[in-house]
């Protein structure tokens, strides 16, 4: 199991939903994610390796 992204959480709940830190403490992780899907609608899981192998190719480094 991934620990819990707080840098992103936080940049979120204070530079997006412009929370106060009382407010965002406040927060459950689920609902931060309610917030951030309602924002930006459901998230997906991190794509396979098909589907990572198809970006790098259509998406190189260093060009």
């Amino acid at each position: 199991m991934n620990p819990f992204p707080w840098r992103e959480a936080m940049a979120f709940g204070f530079g997006v939903l412009k929370l106060s830190a009382h407010e965002f403490w406040g927060l459950t992780p689920r609902e931060l994610t309610a917030a951030f899907e309602g924002l930006n609608g459901p998230q997906r899981g991190a794509p396979g390796r098909a589907a990572l192998n198809t970006m790098m190719e259509r998406f190189p480094d260093g060009r």
